[in-house]
């Protein structure tokens, strides 16, 4: 049994992990090479859809500084979720268009997003922002994560503690008293 506990114990963390991982933003920093749309059919993602049951999807083509490719989508998330609001995924294109750069000459941006990369499933991370940044080497810092990873376990902390107490306060003066009452009916059938 103890097997079974740890089993599901690991494999709720992995869940949880795997879900902030998703949604939670992460930063790369990257050359853009190129922007596109792209119709795509509506069974996948969300945004505007046609009376033809397709929609377009803004694309930035992008490359790392180790020179492997990326590809992210430029989509609105609307009041959806993940929580980020993202009304300007065309002011975002814009900007993205503004920041193609050679390899000769390189304009490095800090691109957020969240989401995977997943070919098998074409799949691909949502752009947020777009920034310039100094260069390919420059050391981003990442306060949104830190400080909603902080919150939550605060938060589980606090549910914990809560739960902690009342198990002492409530429930294991409720199961003591009842075994109180079975021990004195035993004790009373003995007599």
């Amino acid at each position: 049994m103890r097997y079974v506990k740890w089993t599901l114990l690991v494999l709720l963390i992995a869940v949880i992990g795997g879900f902030l991982h998703y949604t939670l933003p992460q930063r790369d920093i990257v050359r853009i090479v190129g922007i596109e749309n792209r119709r795509i059919d509506t069974s996948t993602g969300t945004g505007f859809v046609t009376s033809d049951g397709t929609r377009d999807v803004r694309f930035v083509l992008a490359v790392r500084p180790s020179g492997r490719e990326l590809v992210y989508r430029n989509e609105d998330t609307g009041w959806g979720w993940p929580p980020y609001f993202k009304f300007n995924s065309s002011t975002l294109q814009a900007r993205a268009q503004n920041y193609v750069s050679t390899s000769a000459n390189p304009q490095w941006v800090a691109i957020t997003h969240y989401g995977w990369r997943l070919e098998l499933f074409s799949m691909f991370p949502n752009a947020v922002r777009i920034r310039p940044v100094e260069g390919p080497d420059v050391t981003l810092v990442p306060w949104g994560p830190i400080v909603i990873l902080t919150i939550l376990a605060a938060l589980m902390l606090l549910v914990w503690r809560l739960w902690v107490r009342f198990r002492e306060n409530r429930l294991e003066p409720f199961w003591d008293g009842i075994a109180e009452r079975r021990d004195a009916r035993r004790r009373a059938r003995r007599r």
